[in-house]
C-alpha cells in the first residue's frame, strides 16, 4: 500500500472518524480504522459495531493494499504536520505504516485487515433522498430530549418516513420533543418506522451537504452525504406511543417573547436547588411571574409581560428543560399551552415554521 495526499484533504476525514472509533477498548481492534487503497481511491472505515462511517476520496495512488491502524494516532500525526504539506503513507514489512511529510517521519504498528469486523455495505436501491438542511434542523429540535439510560429504546429518536412526510420524535420519560416536515413524493413500499441511535444523530449533525441518501435493511440504517456513508444499527425495541402523550385539550394559551423568557428563566434558576432546577411560574392576566428558592441560599423573582387572558395558574417546571426547548428554536415568540398545574404543558414556536415542532413537558411539584 502506498499513496500520498495533501494534509488538508485527509484531515477532515480522519477528524470525523474520531467520533466513531471505540474509545473504551472493549475490543482493541475497534480503536483502529481500516485503510483500503485501490487504483481509484482511498477508503477509510471506522466502527464501534453500533455506528460505522465509510469515507472515500481520491489520492495519488501508487500501490493498492489494506491494513488497520490506530484511529487516534494517525489523526494526531496528520494534525501535527504543517498546513498545506503533502503526506505520504507507505505500508512496510512487519505490519508497519510509515507516514512521512517533509522532514517528519513516523512508523506506526498496525494490524491485519482480516481482524477488522465486517461493516454492512448499503445498496441505496430505494432511491430515497431527504433534504439535509431540514433533517439537521429536526435533529437539533429533538436531540436534547434523548435519554441516556438502561431503557435502551429511549437512547435514540424515532424516525417515521411516509410518502409525503418525515417525523422525528424523542423522549426521556419526563418530556417529549416532536418535529415533522413535508416531503416531495417519495416512493415507499411501506412506512419506515425505526429508532435511530443518539450517536448516529450526533454524527449527522457534523455533516454538511444539500441532500442525504437514505436506505435501510433488516438491521441497519444508511445515510449517505457526499463521499461519506454513516451506518447505524437499528435499535430493536418498541418506542413509546407518543401520540397518547401529546395533550389534545390545553385551553389556557399564552404567547411569550422567547429570548426574554429564556433570559428570565436563566436568572431565576440561579437560586433554584441544584438537584431539581425547579422554578415556579405564576401566570396572570397579561403577565407571568417567575420564582425560585433554595433554603440554603435564598430566592429569586422576575416578571414578564405576555399575551394571556386566561385563568390564573401556578405551575412548576425544571428550568433546564424549559431552556432546552427555547434555545433549540429560532422564533421570536413561543406558544405555551396549559390545562392545569398537574397536567403536561405543550410548547410550540409562534408562528409555526416549515419544519413543525412541539414540546411536551411534565410539570413539577415545587
Amino acid at each position: 500500500m502506498k499513496f500520498s495526499i495533501s494534509k488538508d484533504n485527509i484531515l477532515d476525514e480522519l477528524q470525523l472518524l474520531q467520533g466513531i472509533v471505540e474509545k473504551r477498548n472493549t475490543m482493541p481492534i475497534l480503536a483502529n480504522i481500516l485503510v483500503q487503497v485501490n487504483p481509484q481511491e482511498v477508503i477509510l472505515t471506522g466502527t464501534d459495531l453500533e455506528v460505522g462511517l465509510i469515507t472515500r476520496f481520491p489520492a495519488n495512488i501508487q500501490e493498492a493494499g489494506a491494513l488497520t491502524v490506530s484511529g487516534k494516532k494517525i489523526f494526531e500525526i496528520v494534525k501535527s504536520l504543517p498546513e498545506g504539506q503533502e503526506v505520504s503513507f507507505v505500508e512496510k514489512k512487519d505490519q508497519l505504516l510509515e507516514i512521512t511529510s517533509g522532514q517528519s517521519e513516523f512508523k506506526i504498528l498496525c494490524q491485519a485487515k482480516d481482524e477488522f469486523p465486517p461493516v454492512p455495505e448499503p445498496k441505496f436501491e430505494k432511491d430515497i433522498a431527504l433534504p439535509f438542511d431540514k433533517l439537521k434542523e429536526m435533529i437539533e429540535l429533538v436531540y436534547y430530549a434523548i435519554a441516556q439510560e438502561q431503557r435502551y429504546y429511549l437512547n435514540g429518536a424515532l424516525l417515521i418516513l411516509k410518502g409525503k412526510s418525515l417525523e422525528l420524535i424523542s423522549t426521556d420519560g419526563h418530556r417529549l420533543a416532536y418535529t415533522q416536515t413535508g416531503l416531495d413524493k417519495i416512493k415507499l413500499d411501506k412506512e419506515i418506522r425505526v429508532i435511530v441511535a443518539k450517536k448516529t444523530l450526533s454524527e449527522l449533525r457534523k455533516a454538511d451537504g444539500s441532500t442525504v441518501a437514505f436506505d435501510a435493511d433488516e438491521n441497519n440504517l444508511f445515510f449517505k452525504v457526499k463521499n461519506r456513508i454513516l451506518i447505524s444499527r437499528i435499535i430493536e425495541s418498541k418506542f413509546p406511543n407518543f401520540d397518547s402523550v401529546i395533550p389534545k385539550d390545553n385551553p389556557q394559551v399564552l404567547i411569550v417573547p422567547r429570548a426574554e423568557f429564556a433570559d428570565a428563566i436563566r436568572r431565576v434558576s440561579l437560586l433554584s436547588t441544584e438537584r431539581s432546577r425547579g422554578i415556579k411560574l405564576f401566570i396572570e392576566k397579561k403577565k407571568i411571574r417567575l420564582f425560585s428558592s433554595n433554603p440554603e441560599i435564598g430566592e429569586a423573582r422576575d416578571k414578564l409581560d405576555v399575551d394571556y387572558t386566561g385563568s390564573e395558574m401556578e405551575i412548576g417546571f425544571n428550568a433546564q428543560y424549559l431552556l432546552d426547548f427555547l434555545m433549540s428554536i429560532g422564533s421570536d415568540k413561543v406558544r405555551l399551552e396549559l390545562k392545569d398545574e398537574n397536567s403536561a404543558a405543550v410548547m410550540r414556536p409562534e408562528p409555526s415554521d416549515e419544519v413543525k415542532c412541539l414540546y411536551v413537558l411534565m410539570p413539577m411539584k415545587i
